[in-house]
């Protein structure tokens, strides 16, 4: 499938505003609207404008992102330096919108060579590259080790086990508050919740570690944790029980004994009451505080720790006996439940006060390791950029080193950009609005902030984003705009490139209902889509909900808890989407917007979640003969190509493991049928590897078996894995994978051999230790679904987020996000600095929570659905012309507020309700195709079949030429003359001079004259080349002595090249060289080569035969490629100067 296209019609006035380079700008983009094209476009009229490339930053949120926009504003670079006049013309007219002056047409030509030879070339990077460039430029600076090294998140992972074992193994030197902690933990939770909550706390390494940096450190966080709790630092739980038991002040004791005496007039249950009442007042403080959870409070609150009703306090006669007894009763119960919320409080503070002294240590741990061996993560690349932009100057320094700094900031997809990468970009921006930076005169242009994005589109808080900043930040720039006098235009692009009207109309319907747009703005704005397909047919459909069937469950008691059954409702919907598909291909249904049948490549699947459904939606698929690209993501030890290396490296460590031996001898690799596998095994007496060594001479088989087993035992002991495993591959291994798991076991065979040479580089290069490596961690494999084969394509929301389809299904919409995965530790009023209200809060259950953690569990939660919806405006707008939504049900139903409740209202006011043959019903949403089709062609592999083999590849290639290696005419043979005396001191620099010059005859010829020799002083300065001045103006005067010389004014002007690589074969010899000058005229063509021999000789016949053959070979070659012209052969001495004419009688005699 390919993406939108780069064609677009007339520019609209909003478009024109987001590109304007003189001004900064905010850009709300709705999906599809083509704010990559507007970001491109700002970026070339930048550099029309005169900035240079190494001035303008842009930054986006992935490396696929920085990619698409590189490479395309390469290609309109490109296409401006050699599309003709005219083609220039309309293009620059089309981006201006005006004629382009002859400095803009100009410049256009140049920009492709200028972003060629700028240093850095153009600054398109993700925020991450950026820092780390940046850190690598400054490590002094930024207090890192020099030599640092980035390690990926797996290697993370390694670490931070082996500072948990560290932690967790040092029982001796860890402080002892430490192990207190880890002492109360180990009653909270087990290994794996722990494990879990240390991953949650260290993906909030950043706001800890802000947090922990206020003065009063650890504690003073501890601190603010309980006053929001509302208790004082020396709250426990015996305090407060001792508290709520004391004699005086506590309670009413001669309330309580009143409401005894009434309780005591009642039923059975109410004299039980009045026992437990009595029996707890009876008793001395202390007594009532060790009985007031266990056997006090539950007379006032169920086991879940709300109030009981009245009834159950007290029945009907007491109460209206005595009234004021229910009163007394109803007063107690709301204080008991007080304390209790106190006891849950404290239990909360202090299960938070542990799990973040365990965390900081785990933390402090990892970090140590870290520094000692010079590594950085993914984290630390923003932490420690963020920090070298904060010191004092520190930003100002960065821009002065950076090539005199950075003037105009771009930012892709600044919805998903994090708090602390915002920092990054609002601190590089800082110059921009102070002192000399905002109003530089020697600048062509003001320096501008350009961010586009689509708050609608924020779908990855697990990385830190969140749409609420992007507001924040835009009402950030407007303020900084206003206070140099200038203003932040906001534009908001709506009208879609991509989507037709029958969807985007169904969007507009669908959240235009408050419940469906909650949290889709950070303003609540209203959201309108216009569509530029106007006239495309569109087709929504609402099918009905699969429910689950009355058939009774004959699944095996030991089966998977995911697998599903024939019958379960998604199996049935898989299979129902799949039949449609292959039902479109059979009939030749017609894409009406690209006038030409269906194709699976134009088909897209989203489901919310990799998981069962997913691979049922696959198997569905190919079951019907449909093409599908399988998973975007899988665990690459779930492959089985993955599974079968790791078989076979488990046989050559253990051979004597049978099962393991048996899936060896039944995989790929041996091909072992049932039948093969219960002969060798059936009645032995000795392992399955020991009865196949006795019996390999029984068949070919055996034999075949015994000869590819034995060869891997043969290298397993002292054999890397990488060659291990790259040996059993090249041997005929890959190909037998392929040939059983087909084309897409491809990706994962490639990854399993990576991984072994990332084993080796950071581990003791051993099988063993490999297959641990592998097998402990958990390493995806991502599949690039952005262009394609022509398959349909089953992957996640957010797998999709940038990509597009004809046709897109949604299957997944009848749940909410799981509450199990819902956070266990609580942020609130953490911003990227803290500012002294900052806590953090464990929720340890469900049953814990008190009155706050509830508050922000619900606050958490709401955020979650907030961005659930979110994510189904992504989804829909994902579809170009057609949308299908669908669903199933569990036996307890769909979950209220899910993606099927939020669509149908919209879809069943707005549709065309249609009762199908099968006695289904659906609603359609339709637009019918009344303009000419505007669609796309599906990008297909698997095309014609391969024609017939031309008569030239079934010829024998000719004999190998001699030597097989290309020989150098320079090196041909004989010895090269020294450019000095062989009795003089050339210094050391014998080779430089020549080296030097030849570069400066190369490079001046391309400048003007009268800027000749100022470039080449400043080349010959340069410390590098450590050159006395003397030596310097020698090597100088030399070269413009050559180049100024009337006589060779030919060889140095238009149509002469500079080092011109020549290849060809001379005879049985392979020639390969590089000519210093061609001179290629109409009516011959000159080969000049420079010598700086000193002396040079006077006569052709004293030059030295080295010289000669290599001038002859040239001669050879190019009268080869120009046979109809002369080829002059020249040596150019440098010193004179003086051009020397070898005769075609002296290159005769020493032709190769």
């Amino acid at each position: 499938m390919t993406d939108q296209p780069e064609a677009r019609t007339a520019h609209t006035a909003a478009q024109v505003t987001a590109a304007d380079p003189a001004q900064s700008v905010w850009v709300s983009a709705n999906a599809g609207t083509g704010k990559t094209h507007v970001l491109i476009e700002r970026i070339l009229r930048l550099l029309l404008s005169g900035t240079p490339p190494r001035k303008i930053l842009c930054l986006t949120f992935t490396k696929a992102a920085a990619a698409e926009v590189a490479n395309r504003l390469s290609g309109r670079l490109g296409h401006w330096a050699a599309t003709d006049d005219d083609g220039l013309a309309q293009s620059l007219t089309e981006l201006l919108g005006k004629p382009a002056s002859n400095q803009e047409t100009t410049t256009a030509r140049a920009l492709f060579a200028a972003t060629l030879e700028s240093p850095e070339g153009l600054r398109i990077r993700t925020v991450h590259s950026f820092s780390e460039s940046l850190l690598g430029r400054f490590p002094v600076e930024a207090r890192l080790a020099p030599h640092f090294s980035v390690i990926d998140e797996r290697r993370a992972a390694e670490i931070r086990t082996e500072a948990r074992d560290r932690i967790l193994a040092h029982e001796q030197s860890r402080p002892a508050r430490v192990t207190a902690a880890l002492s109360h933990l180990a009653g909270l939770v087990d290994e794996e919740r722990f494990a879990h909550l240390m991953r949650e706390l260290d993906s909030q390494r950043l706001r800890l570690r802000h947090l922990m940096e206020t003065p009063d450190g650890i504690d003073g966080m501890i601190a603010r944790t309980r006053q929001a709790l509302g208790l004082g630092v020396g709250d426990t739980t015996d305090n407060v029980l001792s508290a709520a038991s004391a004699d005086v002040g506590a309670f009413d004791r001669a309330a309580l004994t009143g409401a005894v005496q009434a309780l005591q007039e009642g039923t059975q249950s109410d004299q039980a009451r009045a026992s437990a009442i009595g029996n707890w007042l009876a008793q001395e403080a202390a007594g009532r505080a060790v009985s007031f959870t266990d056997s006090y409070a539950p007379i006032f609150v169920t086991q879940k720790g709300t109030a009981k009703a009245e009834q159950n306090l007290i029945t009907k006669k007491p109460k209206e006996a005595h009234p004021e007894a229910l009163a007394a009763l109803v007063d107690e119960q709301d204080r008991v439940v007080g304390v209790l919320d106190r006891l849950k409080a404290v239990a909360m503070a202090e299960a938070t006060e542990s799990l973040l002294v365990v965390g900081t240590a785990l933390i402090g741990a990892y970090e140590a390791i870290k520094t000692t061996r010079a590594l950085l993560d993914y984290d630390d690349l923003i932490e420690k950029a963020e920090d070298l932009l904060a010191t004092e100057g520190g930003t100002s320094w960065v821009h002065y080193k950076l090539d005199g700094g950075i003037d105009h900031i771009l930012v892709d997809e600044a919805q998903d950009t994090s708090p602390a990468q915002w920092s990054i970009i609002s601190r590089l921006a800082g110059d921009f609005f102070t002192g000399l930076g905002a109003g530089d005169i020697e600048r062509q242009s003001p320096r501008t902030v350009f961010a586009v994005g689509d708050e609608k589109q924020s779908i990855y808080s697990f990385q830190g984003a969140d749409p609420v900043r992007f507001g924040l930040m835009r009402t950030h720039f407007q303020d900084q705009e206003a206070a140099i006098g200038r203003r932040l235009p906001m534009v908001e692009l709506e009208a879609s490139y991509r989507t037709t009207s029958a969807v985007l109309n169904v969007v507009d319907a669908v959240f235009a209902h408050p419940e469906a747009a909650d949290g889709l703005t950070w303003d609540a704005k209203p959201i309108r889509h216009h569509t530029n397909r106007q006239g495309q047919g569109g087709v929504v459909e609402l099918w009905d909900i699969l429910t689950p069937d009355d058939t009774p469950d004959s699944s095996p008691w030991d089966a998977p808890f995911d697998q599903q059954t024939a019958h379960s409702p998604p199996v049935r919907l898989a299979e129902k989407i799949a039949a449609r598909i292959k039902e479109w291909r059979e009939r030749g249904d017609i894409l009406a917007s690209s006038a030409r049948p269906i194709e699976p490549g134009d088909i897209m699947i989203l489901v919310r979640s990799r998981g069962a459904f997913s691979e049922e939606m696959v198997r569905a698929l190919k079951r019907h003969g449909v093409p599908v690209t399988g998973r975007d993501r899988l665990v690459l030890t779930d492959h089985l190509a993955a599974m079968d290396l790791l078989a076979v490296g488990r046989f050559a460590l253990l051979p004597d493991d049978d099962l393991n031996t048996a899936v060896v001898l039944k995989g790929p690799f041996v091909e072992f049928d049932d039948d093969a596998l219960f002969a060798l095994g059936y009645g032995r007496s000795k392992t399955l590897w020991r009865a196949l060594s006795e019996r390999r001479d029984e068949t070919p088989l055996f034999t075949r078996a015994w000869q590819t087993l034995s060869r891997l035992l043969a290298g397993a002991d002292f054999t890397p894995p990488y060659e291990f495993y790259s040996r059993l591959l090249v041997d005929g291994g890959r190909s037998d994978l392929l040939a059983h798991l087909g084309s897409e076991a491809g990706e994962p065979i490639d990854e399993f051999l990576n991984l072994t040479l990332s084993f080796e580089r950071d581990h003791e290069p051993s099988l063993e230790g490999f297959l641990y490596w592998l097998e402990r961690g958990e390493t995806q494999v991502k599949r690039e679904m952005e262009r394609g084969r022509n398959e349909v394509r089953v992957l996640t929301v957010h797998g999709a987020k940038g990509l597009e389809a004809p046709i897109v299904f949604l299957p997944d919409t009848c749940t909410l996000p799981s509450k199990n995965l819902d956070p266990r530790t609580h942020w609130p009023n953490t911003g990227d600095q803290p500012d002294g209200n900052d806590f953090v809060l464990w929720r340890t259950s469900k049953d814990a929570e008190e009155e706050l953690s509830r508050q922000l569990h619900d606050d958490d939660r709401k955020a979650i659905e907030q961005e659930y919806r979110r994510l189904l405006y992504v989804a829909m707008t994902r579809a170009r012309d057609r949308l299908y939504v669908c669903g199933w049900e569990t036996k307890t139903g769909r979950t209220d507020g899910c993606w099927y409740d939020l669509m149908a209202p919209a879809l069943e006011t707005m549709g065309e309700k249609i009762n199908t043959a099968s006695g289904e019903t659906l609603w359609r949403v339709e637009t019918l195709q009344t303009s000419d089709p505007d669609g796309l062609e599906v990008q297909k592999v698997d095309s014609e079949p391969a024609p017939a083999l031309p008569s030239w590849a079934l010829t024998p290639p000719l004999p190998e030429p001699t030597p097989a290696r290309p020989l150098a005419p320079s090196r041909a043979s004989g010895e090269e003359p020294p450019v000095v005396s062989p009795l003089g001191d050339d210094d050391g620099k014998r080779f430089q001079r020549g080296l030097l010059v030849h570069r400066l005859l190369q490079s001046l010829p391309d400048l003007p004259p009268q800027d000749r020799e100022a470039a080449g002083r400043t080349f010959l300065r340069r410390p590098s080349l450590d050159l006395p001045e003397e030596t310097q103006s020698e090597i100088l005067t030399e070269t413009l002595a050559v180049m100024n010389h009337p006589d060779h004014a030919d060889l140095f002007g238009p149509g002469s090249l500079a080092e011109v690589p020549v290849t060809g074969v001379l005879g049985a010899t392979v020639l390969s060289g590089q000519i210093d000058r061609v001179l290629i005229a109409e009516n011959a063509v000159t080969v000049i080569d420079f010598k700086t021999n000193r002396p040079p000789p006077e006569a052709e016949d004293a030059v030295a035969i080295v010289y000669l053959r290599q001038m002859a070979a040239y001669r050879e070659l190019l009268r080869g490629i120009y046979p109809d012209r002369p080829v002059r052969a020249l040596l150019l001495w440098t010193i004179g100067p003086r051009i020397m004419v070898l005769s075609d009688e002296i290159l005769d005699a020493h032709t190769p």
